[in-house]
Order: structure tokens, then C-alpha cells, then sequence
């Protein structure tokens, strides 16, 4: 049984209109702009009548005694059920989208003008994310000598994901040898997810050790300074649209606590990851994360896996009040992630 489902089908369709007339307009709502907004399907007085069997279900609030009412967590929560799976964005909303991130080559230039288009699309916060970690399958390696025992080691997955790394080795390595390494290594591990490969290149260091002795040994040091190592690497998490919260929220402190919040991309990432699941394949909506912190109890999370080549390798998310155009943002995100998954293939199969 859903939620509402105790209301009767007036109720909800009642409840439904609130929802989206407060959405629209950020006022109380009353019981007449419903009847006129219904074509006075129903009378004002059965709609009041209706409207304080909501509030008494915990749908409804009532700001100040004379005024309308407002939508509780729980009847966003309704309103966004009813959405699932049956929102649909315009070809002019898909056409700026595709617009805004058209030309995008990477995973890092994808995220970052992405954060834009979901803040601009939202008025609320736009957030991607691009991890890194054992997951990422190889596309190349390249390592560079810088100098007396420095190398720079750049790991690009097949996805688009780019790491350098300034390593300091034990021994000193020449130019020759390191690319004798990297050509071994994008020779036999090309699509090796991360974790794998480092499995099979310590088998092959103590198995092949005798046939390749100096190509081995210089892979293992190598692998040993990190040259590898993907899984202590943070997510990037590129941020737009503080500025939209500033706009909308009232409460000086909560909106304080809000910002500070913002302004650790740490943070950001461990929240997003609480609410979304590598698994899932649709849009997650979160009204209300209190969970994480008690300030975060009015704000709402819209977000979804960024998958690349079948692997998960970031997130998208719309970070916002209660009071937010959820139709709209849901099908951004959705719009984008697939965007996203498309592009990227396209990008793997030119290579």
C-alpha cells in the first residue's frame, strides 16, 4: 500500500493540487485557489473539509492560524510516488541540456559543466562527482621521469577518468625503463578493472621474474611506490549554486550550518554516498536527511549513479528545499545520466 493510499482518491487528487500550487507559488495555499483551480469540481467547503482530514493524516501544515496550508515532508514524499516512472521531460528542455554539455570529451569536463546545468535547471544546488577507485578498468598508462628518483605516473581509465601521481622511488629509474613498464602493462592489462590488475601483475612479478628480471623488477618497484593505486585518490566533486540556498532560506542559522556544509566537498561526497546506491538503475529522490545531520532535515536530494561503459564512476545530484520543481529536476538527472553513459561510450569507441 503507498503512501496517501488512506486518503481516498479525492483526497490525493486534492493533495496533488496543493502540492503543486505551493511548488508554483511559495504561498499558503487555500481552499478556494484549489475549487478555482479545479474548475470547482469541488465545493470550498468540501475541499477545507478534505484539507483538515490531510492535516490531521500528517500532510499538511498551517503556518499561522488564518492562513492556507503547506506540504509536509510526508506529502512530497506522495507527490514525488506519483511521479515514478511517469515524468517526462520537453524536447526544448532536452535540446538545452544536450546543448549545454555538447562537446564534453572526458568524465572531468562532463562533471564540472554538469554541476552548472543541474544548479541552473534546479535553482537549487548542482552536484557531480567523479570517483575513482579498484572499479575503473584500464584504458593506459604513461610514467614520465622528472628528475633523480621522481617519476609522474598518469593512469587513464576507459571511462575518461585521468590520475597523476608525482611518485618519489627508492631507486632511480631511466626514461627506457619506464616505458618498457608502461608499454608491458597497456599491452596485457588494457580493460583490466584496477583491483585485477594489481592481482595479476604480483602473480606475473614472482612467476616471471627469471624470464623478465629487469622488466619485472622495475614494474614491481613501480607498483610498490603507488604507481597503481587508485583506491586513495578522493572523488572530485565539482559544486554550483550555493548562492541558490542563500535565496531560499530563511533560517540564518540552519542556512549557516547549510554552507558550511557545502564548503567541505568531503562532506558532500559522504552524503550524496549515504543516499545512493551504486545498484540502482533509476532517479532517487530523498525528502528530508536527517539522517546524516539534523540541519539537513529540509533539504532534499535528487540523485543518480554515473555509469560510463557499464561501470560506476561518479554521481549526479540536486541538492534543495522541500519546495523545488521535483518533475523538472528528476527528469534533468535522468536526462543527464543517460546523456552521460552515452557520451562517454561514444568517446571509448572513437578511441
Amino acid at each position: 500500500m503507498g503512501i496517501a493510499a488512506n486518503i481516498g482518491p479525492r483526497g490525493r487528487a486534492i493533495l496533488t493540487a496543493i502540492v503543486e500550487t505551493y511548488i508554483s507559488t511559495g504561498e499558503p495555499v487555500g481552499s478556494k485557489t484549489i475549487a478555482q483551480a479545479g474548475g470547482e469540481q469541488w465545493s470550498a467547503a468540501t475541499i477545507r473539509n478534505v484539507m483538515a482530514d490531510l492535516a490531521d493524516a500528517g500532510y499538511l501544515d498551517q503556518p499561522h492560524t488564518s492562513a492556507g496550508r503547506i506540504p509536509t515532508a510526508e506529502a512530497y514524499r506522495y507527490y514525488v510516488e506519483q511521479l515514478t516512472g511517469k515524468a517526462r521531460m520537453s524536447q526544448e528542455d532536452e535540446g538545452k541540456i544536450d546543448s549545454m554539455l555538447a562537446g564534453a570529451s572526458d568524465v572531468q569536463e562532463f562533471m564540472e559543466r554538469t554541476s552548472r546545468v543541474l544548479s541552473l535547471v534546479s535553482s537549487s544546488v548542482g552536484v557531480a562527482i567523479a570517483s575513482t577507485g579498484a572499479r575503473n578498468t584500464l584504458e593506459h598508462v604513461h610514467f614520465s621521469r622528472l628528475g633523480d628518483h621522481r617519476i609522474l605516473a598518469v593512469v587513464v581509465t576507459k571511462s575518461g577518468l585521468v590520475r597523476d601521481r608525482v611518485l618519489r622511488l627508492t631507486h632511480d629509474m631511466q626514461q627506457a625503463d619506464l616505458e618498457l613498464a608502461a608499454r608491458y602493462i597497456n599491452d596485457n592489462f588494457r580493460g583490466w578493472n584496477m583491483e585485477d590488475l594489481r592481482a595479476e601483475l604480483l602473480r606475473r612479478i614472482e612467476n616471471e621474474r627469471s624470464e623478465y628480471d629487469r622488466l619485472m623488477k622495475s614494474i614491481e618497484h613501480l607498483c610498490r611506490q603507488g604507481a597503481l593505486t587508485e583506491d586513495a585518490a578522493p572523488p572530485t566533486v565539482y559544486l554550483e549554486g550555493a548562492s541558490n540556498l542563500v535565496q531560499r532560506e530563511e533560517d540564518k542559522e540552519r542556512l549557516a550550518q547549510l554552507l558550511k556544509t557545502l564548503e567541505e566537498k568531503g562532506k558532500v561526497a559522504e552524503l550524496v554516498a549515504a543516499y545512493l546506491d551504486a545498484r540502482q538503475e533509476a532517479v532517487r529522490v530523498v525528502i528530508g536527511l536527517e539522517d546524516v545531520a539534523p540541519h539537513l532535515r529540509n533539504l532534499v536530494l535528487i540523485g543518480a549513479p554515473a555509469r560510463a561503459n557499464g561501470e560506476v564512476v561518479g554521481s549526479f545530484a540536486v541538492l534543495g528545499p522541500t519546495r523545488m520543481d521535483y518533475e523538472h529536476t528528476i527528469n534533468a538527472v535522468s536526462h543527464i545520466a543517460r546523456l552521460f553513459d552515452h557520451i562517454l561510450n561514444e568517446g571509448d569507441e572513437s578511441r
